[in-house]
């Protein structure tokens, strides 16, 4: 009887040990793989069925991108997967020690990292790692290989063989950069006042007091596309945002309208039909700048043609909508805006691919009240707090918005 007991508790403790060796015994697994193309990007985006811990870099000798997970089930399914892109290939599972799995993607062209993020279930939407790459020079590429420059979610679950000082970089931890645009400058004076101050001065006043008070928070990075009085085309005021990696473009503006009882504030996003047809004239009417000196941006080249379609994704213009809707909640509180204030129109600076971008008409010059007002550095403070508080709250609800 003594014997049939310890026969059956070394049967419980192996099924209890089979049990928990067992991929079924994780909390979860991860569900699908899709990969999204933009003109020198790619997204990778894992759905899961819970929230995992990671590690993402970069390995040499072949150029590889490796994605290290812990206590999920990843499937050898993954493998499958062939979305068509012209910077990842072909996909690898592998086991490391214990729950850690390692996924690993041949690269054809070289890349650097740009940030690797989880997001929370929202709407149909389980858990899903984003990880965001960019086509990158060798320089750069080998510049940023090894666990060292791992993005991670903060715990290290490289296999043993990693080094044990390496250090993990964060997204978290770092800060979010802001890029913000002072409309028009040098030759370009954009909309003339009543009494015929320029749009250029009134918009550089306004984005150099912005990113005052932005920078005295200390957790942004911010830059300006100009802080003197300089032409710049629309298109490579895009560029400068992309350049820099920026998780928000503003650009700032004064209107003008013919009828100069015109007044109130509004906010743009991207739309390549305008909602309504002041919105499409002053698209036109901003768009003119790339003219004056002889680049005509209108025609559709082939790079142009790839951002508009990576626009479409939605994502990019789904979290530019979400903080013109955080502008229009703070502006309402302190200033005078119109009454439909979210507008949409195809403005040139607003088509970055990645990169989340508004166009803020702060007023309009063609009326003296508004034009008197744009004037005051005490007015210029106000607008400038207003979207100051509009971008922390924008950033604190990050986490919760879709990918798609």
């Amino acid at each position: 009887m003594k014997k049939f007991v310890s026969i059956l508790k070394m049967l419980s403790i192996l099924l209890m040990l089979l049990c928990f060796s067992s991929p079924e015994a994780l909390s979860g697994e991860i569900t699908g793989l899709r990969i999204g193309q933009g003109s020198d990007t790619v997204r990778v985006v894992f759905d899961s069925s819970t929230e995992f811990d990671y590690n993402v870099f970069l390995l040499s000798g072949p150029k590889r991108l490796v994605i290290d997970t812990d206590n999920i089930v990843v499937p050898k399914s993954l493998e499958r997967t062939r979305d068509s892109n012209n910077i990842v290939g072909s996909v690898r599972v592998g086991k490391l020690d214990g729950q850690k799995n390692r996924i690993v993607f041949d690269l054809l062209k070289p890349v650097i990292i740009k940030k690797a993020f989880m997001l929370a279930p929202q709407s149909t939407f389980k858990w899903r790692l984003a990880i965001d790459i960019k086509v990158a020079n060798d320089k750069e590429f080998n510049a940023k290989v090894g666990h060292k420059f791992a993005f991670s979610n903060g715990k290290n679950i490289t296999a043993s063989s990693a080094p044990s000082s390496s250090k993990v970089v964060s997204k978290k931890e770092e800060k979010k950069i802001i890029v913000i645009d002072a409309g028009h400058g040098g030759h370009d004076p954009g909309a003339i006042g009543y009494s015929g101050v320029y749009e250029k001065n009134i918009t550089l006043s306004t984005a150099k007091e912005l990113k005052r008070q932005l920078d005295a928070l200390k957790k942004y990075k911010v830059y300006l596309t100009r802080s003197t009085d300089i032409f710049i085309p629309l298109r490579q005021r895009v560029k400068i945002a992309r350049k820099h990696n920026a998780d928000l473009f503003i650009s700032i503006h004064a209107d003008s309208a013919k009828n100069r009882k015109a007044t109130g504030l509004s906010v743009y996003t991207l739309s390549e039909k305008a909602s309504d047809k002041e919105a499409a004239a002053l698209a036109e009417r901003e768009n003119q700048a790339d003219i004056i000196l002889g680049l005509d941006m209108g025609d559709q080249s082939k790079e142009v043609s790839e951002v508009l379609i990576s626009l479409a994704q939605g994502e990019t213009r789904n979290r530019s909508s979400e903080f013109a809707a955080s502008i229009v909640r703070e502006m309402k509180k302190s200033v005078k805006t119109i009454s439909d204030t979210h507008r949409f129109a195809g403005f040139a600076v607003l088509k970055a691919p990645d990169v989340p971008s508004v166009l803020l008409e702060m007023g309009y010059l063609s009326n003296k009240n508004e034009e008197r007002l744009l004037k005051q550095p005490s007015y210029r403070k106000k607008l400038a707090t207003s979207t100051v508080r509009a971008i922390n709250r924008y950033f604190e609800d990050m986490k919760h918005k879709s990918l798609f």
